[in-house]
């Protein structure tokens, strides 16, 4: 009868959920039933089983509502009565707990008869010891390959990345000696299975503790700085890795010894009572580490105040989410504090691994490709991971969202895949940003080049802050319209009215698009670049920057032109390949014009010789002849070819030199003359004047 009734209790749990009316129509019995059927519904009818069902149903626990389907109100009520039926089950706990340890106690004494609980914990603490021991050896025969990874040379990231992985690779050896030397010895061994666990268990605990010893020295390497992951002072470095492992290694024991307790039949009540009492050892040590803590930020002492207060209450409030059982408000706020100082540390960890050779940090230095790839790669990483804690902190089933059609549903998976979007778009266009960076420090690169090199560079310096731009427009507004249509947004309409008020501003903005056009024209035919010095009708001057619409010109004399494209007209650009310099000087009518020909072609070969002007000067100075012949001087003309810009020191320098030549051969500079007369000679003199000019009308144009 009992056999036969087990089987049917799961259908009679579900026959009673549609009410006892339904049961009480069972009691007919058919004529073809069966006599198990017979019997099961002769139990139906029975008075005390039904009662019975009737109250096993309504004390059966209803499964929690997924997140999908359960609203906010639900939720936060759900929680909130869970906090009290915790802290109401602990307190019910508290007065049975001496006597449910002293049960786990008894069953313990029973298991270890013929062993006492010191022999037990003795034998731990050897197995333990034998771990160290074996790592101590490990440490000892590996003294050559220590002292090679000492001696890594650390100048260039691949150095660098090459002592990261030697220095891991031999911590986790090192680890893996203890672990063999403790749970290997062990489980070598035949032990009883709650003595197994409970051994098992605890040296687990040790090899989780080693494992945070060897994860603090490796990325806070105390006592040796050049090899430190995470940038911090020495004293900081030594402060964090303690408590580092004075924590992990508390958490550890109390895990393993609160599953241990389970193992023995202690109530999750007493157990939680237990949790409880022995997180506020973690709470002390948080509470040490964080009033303790070294600190650089000695100036501003109130705000160093304000954050360890409420890092203070940060570590109270989890304490008491925890105690409370309301664990997805706890890894909420666990994920909402410890995400950002995550990416902080992982941010600054990649950039001081990654940094440029020679220097000491990231600051002013731009990031290279493998820098950006790999903090943006961590960033996104722990980013995700925050998020899939959320999803199982507060239940919410993935099948759900992606087969699900409720608005929440939706919601959820439009935000998830916009987080996506929103982090894939971050990569790209700090990928892209890394690599037109790169280009442009090379192009500002110190350092002598040739003239090809120097235009190669004027040009990336000119157009790649513009195609940067234009890549960070695309990608962004790419990944904008990506995130709106995951959202549910319909994107067709949006853009086909982008286009319209695109067209509406063009008819509306006529200058604005005409400059635009005309800047991309001017960059395509490389008419200007950063640095040139070019005339556009009234505006002269360098080239010092320039935007989608105007540029921006430095007049040699200081003042600052900012002129739209749409204005400049024809360009004169003075920088480009070579300039032809003509110079005149009048010389008396009494000199030898074949001994100063000579003289400046002299000069013009001396001077291509002078080491500053050597590699800019094309043509050297030589003389073209006479000009033209004046009233008190024979006018000669020069030229020569240099370089853009060069000829302003160069021309400078050679009428000194032809100064001193010109006195040392007796040839004298021209200087004008007037002829003063009296009476009828001033008459003829003033006759003379008017034939001198109307010579001088007459010849103007020819």
């Amino acid at each position: 009868m009992l056999p036969i009734l087990a089987r049917a209790l799961a259908v009679l749990a579900l026959l009673v959920t549609f009410g006892a009316s339904a049961a009480a129509q069972s009691t007919k019995t058919p004529d073809d039933a069966s006599p198990r059927v017979r019997m099961l519904l002769d139990l139906l009818a029975d008075p005390e089983v039904r009662a019975w069902l009737e109250k096993r149903a309504a004390d059966k626990p209803k499964p929690p509502p997924s997140a999908s389907d359960a609203s906010l109100s639900s939720v936060v009520t759900e929680q909130m009565a869970r906090v009290r039926a915790q802290i109401e089950g602990m307190s019910a706990a508290a007065p049975e707990l001496p006597d449910e340890l002293a049960k786990a106690f008894d069953i313990l004494r029973l298991e270890f008869e013929q062993r006492s609980t010191t022999h037990v914990l003795l034998l731990i603490g050897a197995f333990a010891a034998l771990g160290f021991g074996l790592a101590r050896v490990f440490w000892w025969r590996t003294e050559r390959i220590r002292q090679w990874i000492g001696n890594l040379p650390l100048h260039t990231v691949g150095e660098r990345l090459l002592a990261v992985l030697a220095r891991l690779a031999f911590g986790l050896a090192w680890l893996a000696a203890f672990a063999v030397g403790s749970i290997g010895a062990f489980l070598a061994l035949d032990w009883p299975p709650l003595l197994r666990e409970i051994g098992l268990g605890y040296l687990m605990a040790f090899v989780i503790a080693r494992l945070a010893y060897v994860a603090g020295t490796f990325l806070l390497a105390p006592g040796h700085p050049r090899f430190r992951i995470v940038p911090m002072e020495e004293n900081a470095a030594y402060f964090w890795h303690r408590r580092l492992v004075i924590f992990v290694t508390w958490f550890a024991f109390t895990a393993v010894s609160l599953a241990l307790l389970k193992t023995l039949g202690v109530s999750s009540e007493a157990r939680r009572l237990i949790g409880a009492a022995t997180a506020l050892g973690l709470v002390a040590i948080a509470l040490e580490a964080i009033w303790r803590r070294p600190s650089a930020d000695h100036a501003h002492h109130a705000r160093h105040l304000a954050v360890t207060w409420a890092l203070s209450a940060f570590v109270v409030a989890m304490w008491l989410l925890r105690v409370g059982d309301a664990m997805p408000v706890f890894w909420s706020l666990l994920v909402l504090v410890g995400t950002p100082i995550l990416i902080r540390i992982a941010g600054r960890a990649v950039g001081h691994l990654l940094r440029p050779p020679g220097t000491e940090t990231m600051a002013g230095e731009v990031p290279s490709v493998l820098t950006v790839v790999l903090e943006r790669g961590l960033r996104a990483l722990i980013i995700v991971s925050a998020v899939y804690l959320l999803v199982r902190a507060w239940d919410v089933q993935i099948g759900d969202l992606t087969s699900g059609d409720t608005v929440w549903t939706r919601l959820s998976r439009g935000v998830a895949s916009a987080v996506v979007i929103g982090l894939a778009a971050d990569l790209i266009w700090r990928v892209l940003r890394a690599i037109i960076d790169g280009k442009l420090a090379e192009a500002h690169g110190d350092g002598p080049v040739d003239e090809d090199e120097a235009r190669r560079r004027a040009r990336m310096n000119t157009l790649l802050p513009i195609f940067r731009n234009i890549l960070a427009i695309i990608v962004f507004a790419v990944a904008i319209m990506m995130a709106l249509s995951a959202l549910g947004v319909e994107i067709g309409p949006l853009i086909a009215g982008a286009g319209v008020v695109g067209v509406a501003l063009g008819f509306g903005a006529q200058t604005l698009v005409r400059d635009i056009i005309s800047g991309m024209f001017f960059l395509l035919d490389d008419a200007f670049r950063i640095g040139e010095y070019i005339q556009a009708g009234n505006y002269k001057g360098t080239v010092e920057s320039f935007s989608l619409r105007s540029i921006k010109l430095r007049h040699h004399r200081g003042a600052l032109y900012t002129v739209p494209f749409g204005v400049l007209g024809a360009v004169q650009n003075s920088s480009r390949d070579w300039v032809i310099d003509k110079m005149t000087i009048g010389i008396t009518y009494d000199s030898n014009i074949d001994e100063a020909k000579k003289i400046i072609k002299r000069i013009g070969k001396e001077l291509a010789e002078i080491p500053d002007f050597k590699p800019h000067i094309l043509q050297p100075l030589k003389m073209q002849g006479v000009e033209r012949f004046s009233d008190s001087a024979i006018e000669i003309r020069l030229k020569m070819m240099t370089k853009p810009g060069e000829q302003f020191s160069i021309r400078r320098r050679g009428y000194a030199m032809i100064k001193k030549a010109f006195d040392e051969a007796g040839i004298k500079f021209a200087r004008p003359m007037a002829l003063l007369a009296e009476g009828a000679g001033a008459d003829q003199a003033a006759v003379a004047a008017a034939r001198q000019a109307q010579a001088k009308t007459a010849d103007a144009p020819a």
